[in-house]
């Protein structure tokens, strides 16, 4: 069968019946990332175990590792890209020419296939779980612009058909791959108010990012009157500002996310040249480090601007996860010339935490804590007993000169951020830090030229009372 089935076509189908759009290149990106974001976050994730298939262009479009592991999925990517794609190990899975390697030959669970040059470069997504399905695409002309979402089974069914064709003129064993799979989900269940339920959220995020800053100015000491104390932002200011906050931490998350992604699917090449691979995993490193990074804020942030008790914690073994965690502090404290000693004493009871983020917030400490130190100092974690908790404790030792026994004092910048006014970065401000901790169980003191101090409670102890 030949068919001259093109991937516009496809997004043409998409958009058949939707509404012209209004939007320009700009805030059109801002809506797909918004949608690919509460697509991942607010339906995928829940959904555990998950099985489905997903088809997309010129990228993944799904960024979050624990998806693209779960899902198996056929991508169009630029020719150009198949220049390094060569024999013995791709970039991305599959050869050059349209044809396609089993899925099951890439750990990443997706096919390549190329991309033509009537096909447009426009991004689009199919996904197809046995709970949720969905369409997403951009589409339209310059200044006219719109983001395509369809829920309804009549179009999904005929974007289906479209792919199906555009495999069997170019890629046949990949058009029975596809088959498959889809077959392989059983009964599909499409459920009307998902639509109900997507938009809002959609709405809820874009509205978190506003397009523009504007400064409150506040009122300084040359200016109050005798007895008046400096402006503090109101209530409403502030649950903006940690909106807003929100945002960008997302804005920044999500395309690292990409990148990385793409960078460990070209550290698989077997033939890079070792400076290359050198440079590639420091970039990726310190993708993830920013990652991270963006990630504790943005969690900060909700926490503050939408309180809730401290969650359900579990058994924890502290010293065996210092102990996991050892080698990859090692290289990120490495490449800024820092060493790292970790002490654990021996047969140390569990604690109770929350493991999952625990691991992501001791990244978050030891980073805040290294910030301002200069390269040649030693940093000396240790985790002994102290009653009822175990205690981990971060120091400076073997300083290269007196001075960097003492933090800098930190300037705030606004509810949950504090400015270093030594190496000029953001952080987050001891007191979102001591909040983000609790929220673990740990409880968090810090004095200068002491370093940092987090108590645990021990999970065979009564839990101490809220703070």
């Amino acid at each position: 069968m030949v068919s001259g089935t093109t991937l516009h076509q496809l997004r043409q189908q998409l958009a058949e019946g939707v509404p012209p759009g209004r939007g320009d290149e700009d805030s059109v990106r801002r809506q797909w990332w918004a949608a690919l974001a509460t697509l991942q976050e607010d339906f995928l994730l829940p959904l555990q175990p998950l099985t489905g298939v997903w088809i997309a262009s010129p990228l993944p479009a799904l960024y979050e590792p624990e998806l693209l592991r779960q899902l198996q999925g056929w991508v169009w990517t630029p020719a150009e890209v198949g220049t390094l794609l060569e024999h013995p190990a791709p970039l991305l899975p599959g050869g050059l020419g349209g044809t396609a390697r089993p899925a099951a030959a890439s750990p990443s669970h997706f096919e390549r296939l190329i991309l033509e040059p009537d096909d447009g470069t426009d991004p689009f997504l199919l996904l197809f779980t046995p709970q949720l399905q969905l369409a997403m695409a951009l589409e339209g002309e310059p200044q006219r612009r719109r983001l395509v979402l369809r829920f309804d089974p009549a179009t999904l069914t005929e974007a289906l058909r479209l792919v199906d064709e555009r495999l069997q003129s170019r890629s046949p064993e990949a058009a029975r791959r596809l088959r498959g799979a889809l077959q392989g989900l059983g009964a599909l269940r499409s459920e009307e108010k998902t639509a109900l339920t997507f938009w809002p959220r959609l709405g809820e995020r874009l509205a978190a990012m506003a397009p523009s800053v504007t400064l409150q100015p506040v009122v300084r000491a040359d200016t109050r009157r005798d007895g008046e104390r400096e402006a503090e932002p109101s209530s409403e200011q502030a649950r903006g500002e940690l909106a807003l906050l929100e945002a960008l931490t997302h804005e920044v998350r999500t395309p690292l996310a990409t990148i990385r992604t793409l960078i460990r699917l070209l550290l698989r090449r077997s033939d890079l040249p070792e400076a290359v691979r050198q440079r590639l995993e420091q970039i990726d490193g310190e993708c993830s480090e920013q990652i991270d990074r963006f990630g504790l804020i943005f969690h900060a942030a909700e926490l503050q601007r939408r309180p809730r008790p401290r969650q359900d914690l579990a058994r924890t073994d502290l010293a065996a996860l210092l102990s996991q965690l050892q080698p990859l502090w090692e290289r990120q404290l490495g490449r800024r010339g820092l060493l790292l000693r970790l002490e654990i004493e021996p047969q140390l009871p569990p604690v109770m935490s929350d493991p999952s983020l625990l691991e992501t917030m001791l990244g978050g400490l030891i980073d805040r804590f290294t910030r301002s130190l200069p390269s040649g100092a030693a940093v000396l974690i240790r985790l002994q007993p102290a009653g009822s908790r175990l205690k981990l404790q971060l120091s400076c030792v073997d300083p290269p000169n007196e001075e960097v026994a003492a933090q800098p004092a930190q300037a705030a910048v606004g509810p949950v951020l504090s400015w270093d006014p030594l190496t000029g970065s953001l952080q987050l401000s001891h007191r979102a830090t001591q909040r983000l901790f609790h929220s673990l169980g740990g409880r968090l003191t810090e004095r200068a030229g002491q370093g940092l101090t987090v108590f645990f409670p021990l999970a065979s102890a009564t839990a101490w009372p809220e703070a």
